[in-house]
């Protein structure tokens, strides 16, 4: 929230009642008239004050909706002393349409003898805004499993589809732009068996570009057909979920497609969503039917709905609906969603909100006394391996995806800058093949924003067109990414001092799924990039050894 003031001030303590005031500020001389003017209201609302709040002075606050320009949504001063500042008044009377809108007070907040609350009413909002931008790291950190959004459309009377199944269209074609823009913030989305049978879809942003997410079909028995869209994987990768065991001839025939398979012991909802945070998954859209949805809700996995409701009414005692059996039988069981808003999309209304509140993170600091009764002997990380992953681990920087741009040398002798190892790795695919398309490849991976983009790139272009991969790729792949590793920790002094700080540890690359770089979930991983680290690690060693011999024999 913005904040507007008339003077400076070192306290006050104010209260409540909230004026009406809205849609009576208008002027002609742009923002700056109308800033004035609120600031004039303040004043106005201050000055009711007056005899009742000494020693402390006389304070007026209203909060305006968008960003200073709209509406007056709350209003507040002090009435009597020991009662609520007029920021805090202002603040409740706004309600959730302080979000985004600007403060107006005739003298800046403070504190009186230790009371924050002017300020922190102030601010909460912000705050909030604050953690809900950034909500799918602060639910993965506290709930250990990817922030999981349940997303699904329904006509007037709650029904997601006919008693005959059919469920084209229920929302608009603006609705359905919306959906493509949520697949575009989510690193996967899930669907269940059903869906796979009935719809068939495709679950892409078909109106392309943008970052395209994973698709994930949950099924315990893989009763599913042989010819779906969601085993063509040119465009972006499936991964199919069961229970151990199951049709295992039908596995082999998805392996054959390239759809990767991942067997557990009991399919539900909350291991599958942990299984996906191993993986490094930040968020998730479920677009299932509803006796999944109500799975994956009873296993507390869903934090956010957004649900798209049609002026539609198709009837049906069979016709199914979003959410299957909780088990709930009174209202006063009913689960209620949080920071809940409402949204005019085309003709439908989009009704969002949290199913869990949004996690408090703030670390607890222990005393000096909790602080010495901590056992000493307990590090963060087994001192004998050390693993690491993404980026912002504590020994992320020896990921191929970290931002340190390296300079190799191409196929002129030339060098050649390249924004990460990841970037370097992907483009040397196509690297020397005697192909437009295959030079176009390498300039549009080099080019990539993000490594994420560029691996997505490099990995797509590799299904797609295998004929352009460069025939020796298998063969040399191990000694590009070495040549990219010795670069970056040649250019870096503080990565190659905490590569050798490393010294007699095995270092390994923890990613669950990559099971050539990476040490795999268990670790059946080959763990090639851990091998090339510490294989760097030596050669750097030895050159540092060899540099004190020549510096002591100098000497």
């Amino acid at each position: 929230m913005a904040l507007a003031v008339g003077a400076s001030y070192f306290s006050p303590i104010i209260l409540k009642p909230r004026a009406t005031f809205a849609n009576a500020v208008t002027c002609s001389g742009g923002n700056h008239a109308l800033e004035a003017a609120l600031v004039r209201r303040a004043a106005e609302l201050a000055d009711k004050s007056a005899g009742f709040t000494s020693p402390h002075p006389n304070v007026g606050c209203l909060v305006v909706s968008g960003g200073g320009g709209g509406d007056v949504v709350g209003e507040g001063y002090l009435y009597a002393q020991g009662t609520k500042p007029a920021e805090v008044q202002a603040v409740e009377a706004a309600g959730e349409r302080c979000r985004g809108g600007t403060a107006f007070l005739n003298l800046e907040p403070g504190d009186c003898h230790g009371d924050h609350t002017a300020v922190s009413a102030l601010v909460q909002e912000a705050q909030k805004a604050c953690r809900i931008v950034n909500a799918p790291l602060v639910y993965r950190s506290a709930s250990r499993v990817p922030f999981s959004v349940l997303k699904y459309a329904m006509t007037l009377d709650g029904k997601i589809a006919a008693s005959s199944g059919h469920a084209a269209w229920i929302s608009s074609k603006k609705s359905r732009s919306r959906v493509f823009e949520l697949r575009g913030r989510s690193d996967a989305i899930v669907v269940g068996g059903n869906t796979v049978r009935l719809d068939n879809p495709r679950l892409t942003a078909r109106h392309g570009g943008g970052h395209l997410p994973m698709r994930i079909v949950m099924t315990q028995t893989l009763d599913l057909p042989e010819e779906a869209h969601l085993w063509d994987i040119s465009e972006v990768s499936t991964i199919v979920v069961t229970q151990r065991g199951a049709r295992k001839s039908f596995q082999k025939y998805l392996a054959s497609k390239g759809v990767e398979v991942v067997e557990f012991d009991i399919l539900n909802p909350r291991d599958v969503m942990e299984y996906f945070y191993d993986r490094g998954y930040l968020s998730i859209l479920w677009e299932c039917g509803g006796a999944l949805t109500a799975s994956a809700i009873s296993s507390g996995v869903i934090h956010k709905v957004f649900a798209f409701v049609a002026p539609k009414i198709i009837g049906g005692k069979n016709a199914p609906s979003p959410v299957g059996e909780l088990g709930m039988v009174e209202m006063s069981q009913a689960l209620d969603l949080i920071d809940v808003c409402y949204e005019q999309v085309g003709p439908d209304m989009l009704v969002s909100g949290f199913l869990q509140p949004i996690p408090d993170l703030t670390p607890v600091i222990p005393s000096v006394d909790e602080t010495s009764a901590i056992d000493p002997t307990v590090t963060p990380y087994d001192s004998n391996i050390i693993f690491f992953y993404k980026t912002w681990d504590p020994y992320g920087a020896f990921s191929n995806f970290s931002p340190h741009p390296i300079q190799m040398l191409d196929e002129n002798g030339n060098y050649a800058t390249w924004s990460t190892v990841e970037h370097c790795y992907q483009a040397h695919k196509f690297v020397g093949v005697d192909n437009p398309l295959a030079r176009a490849c390498v300039e549009d991976i080099k080019s990539a924003k993000s490594p994420e983009e560029a691996a997505r790139m490099g990995r797509s272009l590799q299904r797609q067109h295998p004929d352009l991969v460069r025939s020796d790729w298998e063969s040399v792949k191990i000694d590009v990414m070495y040549r990219a590793l010795k670069s970056k920790f040649s250019i870096y002094p503080h990565l190659n001092n905490m590569l050798l700080s490393t010294t007699g540890s095995v270092l390994v690359e923890a990613s669950p799924h990559d099971l050539f770089w990476g040490g795999g979930r268990e670790g059946e991983g080959l763990n090639y990039l851990g091998r090339l680290l510490m294989q760097l690690r030596s050669e750097l060693l030895g050159e540092s050894s060899t540099t004190s011999e020549s510096t002591i024999l100098a000497a």
